[in-house]
């Protein structure tokens, strides 16, 4: 007993350690690192439930099948499994063509709950796979309808066209299309390689509109009678299955606090469907938004650049490669993107968007700005206008920026961010003050709870001299962002002014904690000897 003993006490320390390192890791940011401690702690001492919790998470996030599917099983020996790993099992069965296992893990998402919608789709994949044909039925008056038809359609074309049944594939394929805002490019693509793969060409060119970046190589292809795309073999239901968590992953992912429930479906349909390009896509994108930079280039990088496809997978690694910081290689990337013919405006905002991080916001402006020519003069959305007017003023060029933000005012004036930029911009410089206060009082109107337009309006009417109504607006936007530092600055002026010296010393102090370059400068200066011209905040 006693060696065994020993060896169990080695190995308990040795995972204590190696979970410790990972915890540390995973703090700091370090999710490789934290991976691959959290591996060794598992192996080492598969009985504790956070390591394997842990290990789980971080299998799903980087892309470890067996290290996910092994802590998965230990999870669910205790009765803790989380909702997701059911799919996860699903797709392992699936894979495997064991249909028998796939209906009884269908069956067990319909009694968790969570994942229930999905069933009905389900079974029609193993059906097909058992070689049997079996629509999504669901009943009108089923909770879970509307949600199933938001994806039964796309499904219903994939399984048809699996068969080779073209006319019966093309009002699902329309349908689908519909209805999806999300993904519409790379479902159009994906649609068109199958019908192409079955001779339906024309059917497949009418999907690619002529003339748009995105579509050139599928439409170049098509036309040269290529029609090459590996999108365009029959999918298995394991193929299928990844193709549906993968659009749910999309629509799930609405937020940070929803994200990694993305990521995570996401990565499980990859599993399932490991040549799909868009569960890669999906991938980078959702990993880049949560800060895993590292693997979202790992998956962008496997679209291959030179298929129907590679286009999106190369916008996908600029975010990519912009989040891991190279900003120079994210905005040639981008440049080139962008200078395609045909280029969409979504190519155009995304140079932007990557030159004003750089600083270059003339750059940014002029990316801006050809992201507006694809519309009429009259039909320029607000948003591209207050892009290309925030630019022009962070580039200093304010009579430019005024006129731009003008128009974008007079485009939504129902859009309270329009409103409190063009407000607040001309408070900042002193010009139109009474002017200012009135669009920073409307965009106050229509957004009362947010911090940002309060401490707009509060340091508008400090700055015309109502310090009384300053005071408890800047109170209440420091409540709702503790972390501002101009909010906090602001503040502080204000009760300063108003004679509450001990209080402002308080906000310029909490200021300071996240200030920097010049802001720091003029925070410290004032803590020490008080609120002088020369310190206002601008």
């Amino acid at each position: 007993m006693l060696p065994g003993i020993a060896r169990a006490s080695v190995d308990r320390t040795s995972a204590l350690h190696a979970y410790a390192r990972g915890r540390l890791a995973d703090s700091n940011g370090a999710a490789a690192i934290a991976l691959e401690n959290y591996r060794q702690a598992l192996a080492a001492d598969p009985d504790q439930m956070d390591i394997a919790r842990r290990s789980y998470f971080h299998a799903l996030i980087s892309g470890d099948m067996a290290l996910a599917m092994r802590s998965a099983a230990l999870l669910d020996q205790q009765g803790v499994l989380p909702r997701d790993g059911a799919l996860l099992f699903l797709s392992g069965a699936l894979s495997r063509k064991d249909w028998q296992a796939a209906r009884q893990w269908t069956d067990r998402l319909v009694s968790e709950g969570n994942f229930a919608f999905l069933a009905p789709i389900l079974r029609s994949w193993i059906a097909l796979g058992e070689g049997r044909v079996a629509a999504s039925e669901v009943e009108g008056t089923d909770r879970f309808a509307s949600l199933v038809q938001r994806y039964a359609d796309e499904h219903a074309a994939l399984q048809a066209l699996a068969r080779g049944d073209v006319k019966e594939a093309g009002p699902a394929v329309n349908r689908a299309l519909a209805l999806r805002t999300a993904d519409l490019t790379e479902l159009r693509l994906f649609f068109a390689a199958q019908l192409a793969a079955r001779g339906a060409k024309e059917q497949a060119l009418a999907l690619l509109p002529a003339g748009e970046a995105n579509y050139a190589r599928a439409r170049d292809d098509l036309n040269a009678r290529k029609g090459r795309s590996d999108a365009g073999k029959p999918l298995t239901p394991a193929q299928g299955f990844g193709r549906l968590l993968t659009r749910l992953a999309t629509d799930v992912s609405t937020d940070d606090a929803t994200r990694i429930l993305g990521i995570r479906l996401a990565r499980i349909g990859s599993f399932a469907n490991p040549s799909g390009v868009d569960g890669r896509i999906v991938l980078a994108q959702l990993l880049s938004e949560a800060g895993y930079s590292r693997y979202a280039i790992e998956e962008a990088r496997k679209v291959p650049a030179d298929g129907w496809f590679g286009v999106l997978g190369q916008a996908a690694l600029a975010d990519a490669l912009a989040q891991a910081g190279d900003k120079e290689a994210a905005i040639r990337l981008a440049r080139s993107l962008a200078a395609a013919p045909g280029a969409s405006a979504e190519r155009h905002v995304r140079l932007g968007r990557l030159l004003a991080n750089a600083g270059d916001f003339s750059g940014a402006a002029e990316a801006f700005r050809a992201a507006q020519a694809a519309y009429a003069p009259g039909a320029v959305p607000w948003a591209l206008l207050l892009f290309e007017g925030s630019a022009l003023e962070q580039a200093g060029r304010w009579d430019e920026a005024r006129a731009v933000l003008e128009r974008a005012a007079k485009a939504a004036p129902g859009e309270a961010v329009v409103l409190n930029y063009l407000g607040y911009a001309q408070i900042e410089r002193r010009q139109n003050v009474e002017e200012a206060l009135a669009l920073l009082k409307q965009a106050s109107a229509l957004k009362p709870e947010d911090a940002s337009i309060m401490d707009s309006l509060g340091w508008a009417q400090f700055v015309t001299g109502n310090v009384t109504e300053a005071v408890p607006v800047l109170e209440r936007a420091a409540a709702g962002a503790p972390s501002d530092a101009t909010i906090n600055e602001h503040l502080g002026d204000a009760l300063w002014t108003a004679g509450r010296r001990f209080e402002a010393r308080y906000a310029w102090k909490a200021a300071a904690v996240f200030a920097e370059g010049e802001a720091a400068a003029r925070l410290k200066a004032k803590t020490r000897e008080g609120l002088k011209p020369e310190y206002a905040a601008p």
